[in-house]
C-alpha cells in the first residue's frame, strides 16, 4: 500500500458535461491545471462536488485516469467512490485503482437500510484490503454520520488513513480530533469553517470551497500555519461570502456558475440539475466582487 500523508488544501475538481449529458474531458483537463497552479496539495476526483454519485464506473475510471495524467505525480490524486453496497465499493475502487489515483475517498452506505457499526467497519475493511490503497471515510451523509465510537473500531482497517469529516457537524469534527487525531488524518469538509477547524488542529481540508476560491483557500491555510490570525480571519471572511452565495440543494450548478464568471469552464451540470439561474448567477457575481475575486 502506497504511503501516504493528506495534508494542507485539498480541492476537489468538479466533473464537466457538455449538452448530450456526457463528461467533457478536456475541459476537467483545464479545470486540473487551474487547481495545480493554485498550490493546492492534491485532488479529489469523482466526489460530491464532482457529481460522482450519476457517474458509471468507466465514466469515474476515465476521470480519473485524466486527472492523473494532468497532476503527473505532483501531489497526490484521490478517487470518490459513493456506492450502496461493499462489492459495487469494490468494483469501482479496483476500476480507479487502475486508472492510477493514489487513494479512495468513500462514503458510508446510505440507502434506506442503515448496516450496524459492526457491519461498517467491515465494509471499510473489505474495501481496503480489495483494493490496498489507503482510504478516506468521506463522512458526509447526515443521515449516515459514522459515530467517533464507530470510527474507534477503524483499528480493523490498516488501510484507512483519513476521514473527511462534513455533513455540517463541527460537533462531530472536533470529537474526532479530540479522541483519533493520533490515528488519522482529520481533513475538515465544513466549508464555512475551515479557519475554526484548523485552528482545533485539523490535518487541512478537503472540501469544495477550494474548486471555487481555490488560492484563497489555500493562503487560509498557510497564514494558520504562520499563526497570522489577522489575516486568515480576513481570508475566513471573503470565502465565507462567496461559499453563501454558492451552497444550496443545486450546488454543482452554482459552482460551476461560479467558475463560469471567474473566467473558467466547469461545463454544465448533470441532468436532472439544470444550469444555475439568472437570479442565482448575479447574487454569485455579487460575492465573488466583495472577495474581490472578480472585477
Amino acid at each position: 500500500m502506497k504511503d501516504l500523508d493528506l495534508h494542507g488544501m485539498i480541492s476537489t475538481v468538479v466533473t464537466p458535461f457538455d449538452e448530450r449529458d456526457e463528461v467533457d474531458l478536456e475541459l476537467l483537463r483545464a479545470e486540473v491545471k487551474y487547481l495545480l497552479g493554485a498550490g493546492v496539495t492534491a485532488i479529489c476526483a469523482c466526489g460530491s462536488t464532482g457529481e460522482g454519485q450519476t457517474l458509471s464506473l468507466e465514466e469515474s475510471a476515465a476521470i480519473c485516469r485524466v486527472v492523473v495524467e494532468e497532476v503527473g505525480g505532483r501531489v497526490p490524486v484521490i478517487g470518490g467512490v459513493i456506492q450502496n453496497s461493499t462489492a459495487q465499493a469494490i468494483r469501482y475502487g479496483l476500476a480507479l485503482k487502475d486508472a492510477g489515483v493514489d487513494a479512495l475517498q468513500v462514503t458510508p452506505v446510505h440507502y434506506v437500510f442503515a448496516p450496524s457499526p459492526e457491519e461498517t467497519v467491515e465494509h471499510f475493511r473489505l474495501i481496503g484490503a480489495a483494493t490496498e490503497l489507503p482510504l478516506v471515510l468521506y463522512n458526509v451523509v447526515p443521515w449516515a454520520l459514522v459515530p467517533v465510537d464507530t470510527i474507534e473500531q477503524m483499528h480493523q482497517v490498516p488501510q484507512l488513513v483519513a476521514i473527511k469529516q462534513s455533513g455540517g457537524d463541527i460537533h462531530l469534527l472536533a470529537d474526532l480530533l479530540h479522541r483519533v487525531r493520533d490515528r488519522y488524518r482529520i481533513l475538515a469538509a465544513l466549508d464555512d469553517l475551515h479557519y475554526p477547524a484548523f485552528v482545533m488542529g485539523a490535518h487541512g481540508a478537503l472540501a469544495a470551497i477550494p474548486t471555487v476560491t481555490p488560492a484563497l483557500s489555500v493562503q487560509l491555510w498557510d497564514a494558520v500555519q504562520a499563526g497570522d490570525h489577522a489575516l486568515a480571519l480576513e481570508l475566513h471572511e471573503r470565502i465565507l461570502t462567496v461559499w453563501r452565495a454558492i451552497n444550496g440543494p443545486n450546488l454543482p450548478a452554482t459552482l460551476k456558475a461560479a467558475l463560469q464568471l471567474q473566467g473558467r469552464d466547469g461545463g454544465l451540470p448533470r441532468q436532472p440539475f439544470r444550469p444555475a439561474s439568472e437570479a442565482e448567477r448575479a447574487r454569485i457575481a455579487t460575492a465573488l466582487r466583495a472577495a474581490n475575486l472578480i472585477d
